[in-house]
């Protein structure tokens, strides 16, 4: 007997296709602008300008992400002509600086950044129950008792099937 494929079931998959269809959406505002800029740019973009030429790890640490991801997120930034990369202090380090098509977008990046987090405050202030308070609240589940521990509970042989 087969056993139906467990990634048939995914949890978060309405969470992230709410997510892609907004940047979407973004996606389409920025095209009506006359804009060649993807939505995930938007962010490095702002950090770049308002924390002036910084090196790969700092882009990384200023985002949260990893240095391979702002590696990658600077060779597409680079390959889109919105920045440049120079020699940094030592052979192992680049600097990145926006280069002035990449400048002259912030502006309009900030904005949208701000009508953005406006609007998404506006969609979760006209449904019954708060997308920041369920957040809130699996927080503070998960204080409680850690994924970790719900997981390897729910797995075979932990006693909980």
């Amino acid at each position: 007997m087969t056993t139906p494929d467990p990634t048939d079931e995914n949890f978060w998959r309405p969470l992230r296709d709410l997510q892609d269809a907004m940047d979407a959406d973004l996606a389409a505002l920025y095209r009506d602008r006359g804009l060649a800029v993807r939505p995930r740019l938007t962010k490095p973009l702002i950090k770049l300008a308002r924390g002036g030429p910084m090196t790969i790890r700092e882009l990384a640490d200023a985002l949260g992400v990893t240095h391979s991801a702002a590696s990658q997120t600077v060779a597409v930034l680079r390959e889109d002509g919105l920045v440049a990369s120079s020699a940094g202090r030592d052979a192992r380090t680049r600097v990145v600086s926006l280069t002035e098509r990449g400048h002259d977008l912030v502006p309009l990046l900030e904005a949208e950044w701000r009508a953005t987090e406006r609007a998404i405050a506006e969609l979760d202030g006209e449904v019954p129950y708060s997308l920041l308070a369920v957040v809130a609240d699996f927080e503070r589940a998960l204080r409680r008792r850690s994924f970790k521990e719900r997981v390897a509970d729910l797995l075979p042989g932990a006693g909980a099937e």
